[in-house]
């Protein structure tokens, strides 16, 4: 992930690389171990995803988008969903039963997290920011997805300043045990 643009395009892009991703998993046979290393990728894909938008998406919305505190509790309420569904799955391995249950629930949450995103909050926040301050929001959020962990912690802080401190610590813990056990390579 990083793909440039403003940060509309970018994490609009980032959510097509998702969908794609389930595709590809739904393609692959339960029990495969290529199913469990493709839900790793997308675990790394949607935790960085994650954390990049509490760092800088929800706070923009917070301060530019009338109700933006609300909206903003809401999505972060979603991403804790997901970080709690795949934390277990991160405990999965590719011939558990609970796998396939928890993919599919994941899938679930996720679409209706980015349908949400896409039909209600993208445009509102692209009708109250320049296109230098979404053009400068695209580049720090490609920026803290670098950086950002690549496991869940469901209860790591959500909202800065708190958020912006920890992430790239958990990153570099997660991204040496990554290389450590080649999690992550793609197929």
């Amino acid at each position: 992930m990083g793909h440039g643009g403003n940060i509309i395009e970018e994490l609009t892009s980032d959510h097509r690389e998702v969908e794609d991703l389930f595709r590809r998993i739904e393609a692959v046979p339960s029990g495969h171990k290529d199913r469990k290393n493709l839900i790793d990728q997308l675990t790394i894909e949607l935790v960085r995803h994650s954390v990049a938008e509490e760092q800088y998406l929800y706070p923009a919305v917070r301060e530019h988008v009338a109700d933006g505190g609300a909206l903003a509790d809401k999505e972060i309420k979603d991403h804790t969903e997901v970080e709690k569904i795949l934390k277990k799955l991160e405990g999965c391995s590719a011939d558990d039963p609970q796998l396939d249950r928890l993919f599919m629930t994941l899938k679930d949450s996720v679409t209706r997290h980015v349908q949400d995103e896409e039909a209600t909050l993208f445009p509102q926040l692209r009708a109250v920011c320049s296109a230098d301050a979404l053009d400068t929001l695209g580049d720090r959020i490609r920026t803290a997805k670098k950086l950002a962990p690549t496991r869940p912690h469901p209860s790591a802080p959500t909202t800065p300043p708190a958020n912006k401190l920890l992430a790239p610590g958990l990153g570099l813990v997660d991204r040496a045990r990554d290389f450590i056990t080649s999690r992550g390579k793609t197929l």
